[in-house]
């Protein structure tokens, strides 16, 4: 009888051994998280769970792929709201007045023992994740947006393949000689592509602030929709299809611009740097990344997802949830997750890994985002972003179609933000 209980106990044992079974008191966590780029990401954050699980055997991370940024922050609502939430979520930086507003999150300040940690990352990216003195969110799959353009395209069209535009005005000039049509006078290259669903709020406001127009107040209840160099900015992105003739008239889908830059369908795109790997393996010709043309000045807003912890988690939950923020956003793997994807590392120390200065010194467009932070500001939130970023996506897409005038299109977009933000007041 002992020698039968002696072989079960043993065979227990070596069961936990072989099939790695995580202690008792492990703890569960899960996240959310979006994907609004190209490449293999779902696998890339798979194998970094991984990792960390066998780094941490107390702790079991289900990752949960759910959808692109606005289907992401529609589950987590919607779970919070109807019983089964995630403990954390990779959710727009710009999402924080919203999840505010729902006191769905807890601020990391109470959870976090050495504060030093907040000052590790850009001051950039930190921007849009603290509000009040407190520290709502840390930056993980972050960006801005670059140019891309296609290097054998520029040296067809008898222009320096090294040189992108600077200005605005570069750029329409430039575009004209790309522009390339077939002999029934068909075009089958555009000069330059801006999309215009998705995130058109996004492209608006890098527009706006290279014409020195801030889009928000830091407040978050108050847009400048209608103020002249806002206006401008529309202007000149509808006069490139309406006036110039380099861009197509109509909808630009951001899902398919890449497609349509790595086809030769365009020979410049404005896009998330968070696309840069993507293109670099698939991209069958010479390009280049540049920061975006100034009118007035350089710029382009932040972009990308932070890290939220849910205040629904239990103290232990968000004590994990912090170690494993923390783990992500190691320098080693800030460095590994933008090599693997093109987003911008979060951190300087993730640049000075010995894998990232090698990387960088052998593919130099992989700094060109970061160095671009230099010109960055903050992206547009405010409080209710959801039905404000609508508004203006609305208003883009009836400028683009010619349905409206940029100025009448903005101004009716205001004037529905102004209504929806007089409660913040």
């Amino acid at each position: 009888m002992i020698l039968v209980r002696r072989t079960m106990l043993a065979a227990t044992a070596l069961a936990v051994l072989l099939l790695g079974a995580r202690p008792a008191a492990a703890v569960d966590l899960t996240m959310y998280y979006p994907v609004a780029v190209g490449g293999p990401v779902t696998k890339i954050i798979d194998d970094m769970v991984s990792r960390f699980e066998k780094e941490n055997a107390d702790i079991k991370v289900t990752a949960v792929y759910a959808g692109n940024y606005t289907d992401t922050m529609t589950k987590a609502m919607t779970a919070m709201k109807g019983g089964q939430p995630p403990q954390l979520s990779v959710l727009l930086s710009t999402d924080v007045f919203t999840l505010m507003d729902e006191n769905a999150i807890v601020p990391m300040d109470g959870l976090v023992t050495d504060k030093s940690w907040f000052k590790e990352f850009y001051p950039a990216f930190m921007a849009n994740g603290q509000i009040d003195g407190k520290t709502w969110s840390i930056p993980f799959q972050r960006s801005t947006i670059v140019l891309y353009w296609n290097k054998d395209a520029f040296k067809e069209a008898a222009l320096d393949p090294e040189k992108a535009p600077a200005t605005w005005d570069e750029m329409a000039k430039m575009a004209k000689k790309l522009v390339k049509k077939d002999a029934s006078g068909n075009t089958t290259r555009w000069g330059v592509e801006i999309p215009t669903t998705g995130y058109a709020y996004w492209m608006l406001q890098a527009l706006a602030i290279e014409n020195g127009q801030k889009l928000m107040n830091e407040p978050g209840n108050e847009v400048y929709l209608t103020a002249p160099k806002t206006v401008g900015a529309l202007d000149y992105w509808v006069d490139l299809s309406r006036k110039h003739n380099v861009m197509p008239t109509g909808t630009i889908d951001w899902a398919t611009l890449r497609t349509d830059f790595l086809e030769g369908k365009t020979a410049m795109m404005w896009h998330t740097t968070g696309n840069l790997t993507a293109v670099k393996d698939a991209a069958k010709f010479n390009f280049g990344v540049a920061m975006l043309p100034a009118k007035e000045r350089r710029g382009s807003p932040t972009g990308g997802g932070n890290f939220y912890i849910f205040k629904s988690a239990s103290p232990e939950q968000q004590k994990a949830a912090v170690k494993f923020i923390q783990w992500m956003t190691a320098p080693e793997r800030a460095a590994e997750w933008s090599m693997k994807t093109g987003y911008v590392a979060v951190s300087p120390a993730a640049y000075q890994t010995p894998a990232m200065e090698a990387y960088a010194k052998g593919f130099p467009a992989a700094t060109v985002a970061r160095d671009q932070l230099e010109h960055a500001v903050p992206e547009l939130s405010v409080h209710e972003n959801g039905r404000i970023y609508k508004f203006v996506g609305d208003a883009v897409q009836a400028a683009v179609t010619g349905a409206q005038k940029p100025q009448e299109a903005l101004a009716a977009a205001q004037q529905q933000a102004d209504r929806v933000l007089r409660a913040y007041k």
